[in-house]
Order: C-alpha cells, then structure tokens, then sequence
C-alpha cells in the first residue's frame, strides 16, 4: 500500500530528471567542436526545461518523502534508480569539471606532471573543453583519484565522450557505495535508514551534480562514509584506509580521521584510549598514504597543488567580504589582494573556532554530528564554495542530527542550492536568471496539476 502512496511521487520525479536531461541537451555544458551538440544548442528553450524539471525533481523529492516515512530502505534503490537513470545519459550539467578530470588523466597518461602544469600544457581537443580560467591551474586532486582518471582515459583515444560516461560511471559507483554505506551509518545513531537515504542519496542536489555534473566528490564522500561504517563496525585499520583513500580523492575526507580515532578510542578498554586509537590511526594514515602515492606514481605534489588559485569571482563568505571591503578601503591605498587574504585567514580561523567547539561538545554530539557540523564550517568559512560541496557535511550530518529542525533546514538548503547553477556551470545574466524563473513557475503549476490528479487515486487507496 505505502509502495503505491509513493507511485505518484517517483513517476513525478522520473518526469523532473528526464526534462533536466533533455534541456540539458540546449543548455547543459556541451562539449565544444562536436557537431552534433552544436546543432542541439538552444539555450533559452533549454533553461526553461531544466529549471521546469528542477522544480518538478524538487517538489516531488518532498512528496516522496513523506510518503515513505517509515518505509524500508530498499524501498529507496529503485526511486534512486529511476531518478538518475535520466541524469545518466545526460550531458554534463551545472559544471564542466568532468572535462578537467579527462584532461587530466589523459596528460598523466602522456607523462606530464599535473600537479605542475595545468590542461594548457596538452593543448588539443581535451584540453579545449576546459574553461580558460582552470587552463593553466595544476590539479587539486589527490593521487587515488588521479591514478583512477588515468586508468579510465588510457582507452577512450579522441572519444571524449567515452571519457564523460567512464567518468560519470565512477561518480555512480561512488553514490552507489554511499547508499549502501548510509543505513549503517543511521542505525548507529538511531536515525530512521529510509530518511538517512531520503536526504543524501535520493536529494536532488546529490542527483544533479553527483550524477548530472558527475563529480567525483561522490567519489569522495561514498569512501567517507564506507570508512565511518567500518570504524562503527569495529574495524578501525580498515576505517582508516577507507577514510584516506577518500582524502586522496579530495582532502577534506582527513577530517574523517579524527572520527575515526573517537569512535576507535570508545571501543578501546583501558587508559588513554584516545591517545592510543590516535597514535594507531595517525600511523596507519601515513603508511595507507605513502603506499597509495607510490601506486598512484604522482608524487606529493598533491600537499602543494592544495593551494591551487581560486577563481576570482568565488561566491564563497570570506571572498565576497573580501572584495566588498575591499572596495571600500581601495581609496585608502590597501591593497585588494591583502584584504581578501585576510579574510581568507579569518575564514580559517571561524573554523578552528567550530572545531573547538565542536570538540568540547564532542561527549554530547557524538562524532559522526561533529563531524558534519566541521565539514559544514570547512565550506561555509572556506574560500571556495561550490553548491555540491554542502554535501561533505549533509553525509554525516544526515545519519546523526536526529533533530526534526536540523533535518528540515538541511533540506531546505539543499533545495536552494538546485537552483543557483545554470546547467552550463556559468554565471547567470539578467535574461538567463528569467527564463530559469519560468522554467520553475511552470514545473510549479505542473506539480500542482499532477497533485490534483492523483489526490483521488491516494483517497481510494486510502479507503
């Protein structure tokens, strides 16, 4: 019966991810010099589809959940499924990152040193997907991923293509071991799975750009979690590797250690049990690391590229400050680059204060809360800020903030960010902002329509 209750809301949804797919096909990041993409590009007729099934994705993720409040689980995979499968066949949308990840696999391929030059150095057709501002910027990415990029692009040639789908294929792999991970995640803190999985896996900001914009945070965080469910599990040297293995795909997973040396040292008997999980997993971390990088044969130019520029126009907290006082104090003679160091700094240090506090509340919180909350300071206070970011904080925070409050402003926000990238991972003008709006007024009244359609087929259920 409850299977048939949420019919209406995956149908809806399914309906959502197939227009975000095919108004990607006019306004999604299309790959530059194939003909074919070239005569599908309509931008306007392309932003009022994507925004429509943004809307539509939306506001049935919500309809579904209420629907499958105490669900089972396994209830969630084939709503995840029929979600993305759209997303999947899609072209790359709300970034063009996935067109670095090939580029750079490609140059590791061809004996360059990615954590030296940037796409630049490759020229040709790869190269030319990326945008000009990322041109001559070295890889921020850690060796795991890197050594995976090489490995899915010693094969494709000149098929760009081929490369967008085995790096899209990676990210699912990557959302798939999140779903599986979530439940034991959520069972440890008393959390319901169905709503664990409801706001990570089944999110639409998780769909569009884990899948759509085939980011290999997904990567990432399905590592972060499989490394926290096996510390849950009482396997604390499997829980280490597992966490640096994700923290070399991305490096703010290294905050995953000191979770898992919390949750270690509870389960250890005797004095200082913190101290000891501590100095166990520090180890463990450096070997897992110094074994990985040598695999990978990268090097450690991954601790330098962490620094890699940010684009001047970052929306983050401490860049916006910046460049407002910035403005302010340019007639002063203070330089624009000092005062948005300086606020960079700060952005540092609110985030010290976090984790501080964070760690006196830590018997309180539990570390799997602490954990999330840190993550959320880290891209908050950070100087980059990408919407599919939040999602380092949401895994953990999903599976232990069990505060009806925390649930719904998580979700809120998610909900937000859908919708202030445009599918082609550019900013928006006057016009483009517009015609998004009109794409969501429309996937509005035609989520209003089919609500009034199925209201009298859930009231015959009902009775």
């Amino acid at each position: 019966m409850l299977r048939d209750h949420a019919m209406p809301a995956r149908v809806t949804g399914l309906a959502g991810s197939c227009l975000v797919a095919l108004g990607g096909l006019g306004a999604g990041a299309l790959p530059i010099g194939i003909p074919f993409f070239a005569g599908l590009k309509h931008v306007r007729i392309g932003l009022v589809g994507v925004y429509s099934g943004l809307a539509l994705l939306l506001l049935a993720w919500w309809w579904y959940g209420r629907a499958t409040r105490n669900s089972p689980a396994r209830n969630e995979w084939p709503t995840l499924a029929l979600w993305a499968a759209p997303l999947l066949v899609a072209p790359p949308l709300f970034s063009r990152d996935v067109y670095s990840y090939i580029a750079q696999g490609v140059m590791l391929g061809d004996g360059y040193d990615v954590y030296r030059a940037g796409p630049s150095a490759l020229g040709g057709f790869f190269a030319a997907q990326v945008p000009e501002i990322w041109q001559h910027t070295p890889s921020p990415y850690g060796p795991v991923f890197l050594l995976l990029a090489n490995l899915l692009t010693a094969s494709i040639g000149e098929h760009l293509l081929t490369g967008v789908i085995m790096m899209r294929l990676l990210a699912v792999a990557g959302l798939a071991l999140l779903a599986y991970m979530m439940p034991i995640l959520a069972r440890e803190a008393g959390i319901t799975p169905a709503s664990a999985l409801w706001l990570t896996v089944l999110n639409p900001l998780v769909l569009i750009h884990f899948v759509g914009g085939a980011h290999n945070d997904a990567l990432m965080v399905g590592l972060l979690a499989a490394g926290l469910a096996a510390a849950i599990r009482r396997r604390p040297i499997v829980a280490t590797g597992l966490v640096v293995g994700a923290t070399l795909v991305k490096a703010p997973a290294a905050l995953g250690l000191v979770a898992v040396a919390v949750i270690w040292a509870a389960q250890l008997p005797g004095r200082f049990p913190r101290l000891r999980a501590s100095a166990v997993v520090g180890a463990t971390a450096a070997a897992v690391t110094a074994a990985l990088t040598l695999i990978a044969g990268t090097g450690y130019g991954w601790i330098s590229a962490l620094d890699t520029p940010i684009s001047p126009g970052n929306l983050s907290l401490t860049n916006v400050l910046g460049r407002w006082t910035a403005g302010i104090l340019r007639d002063d003679g203070v330089g624009d680059v000092f005062v948005v160091n300086l606020w960079r700094w700060l952005g540092v240090l609110a985030t010290l204060i976090v984790a501080g506090l964070v760690w006196t509340c830590l018997g309180r919180l539990g570390p799997l809360y602490g954990l999330g909350i840190v993550l959320v300071a880290v891209v908050v206070f950070g100087p980059a800020l990408r919407p599919w970011y939040v999602i380092w904080g949401l895994v953990p925070l999903a599976a232990a903030a069990g505060q009806r409050w925390v649930r719904r402003l998580l979700a809120a926000a998610c909900a937000v960010l859908v919708l202030v990238v445009l599918p082609d991972g550019f900013a928006a003008d006057a016009e483009r902002f517009l015609l998004a709006a009109l794409g969501v007024l429309l996937g509005i009244v035609a989520f209003a329509g089919v609500r009034l359609v199925a209201a009298p087929t859930a009231t015959r259920l009902a009775a």
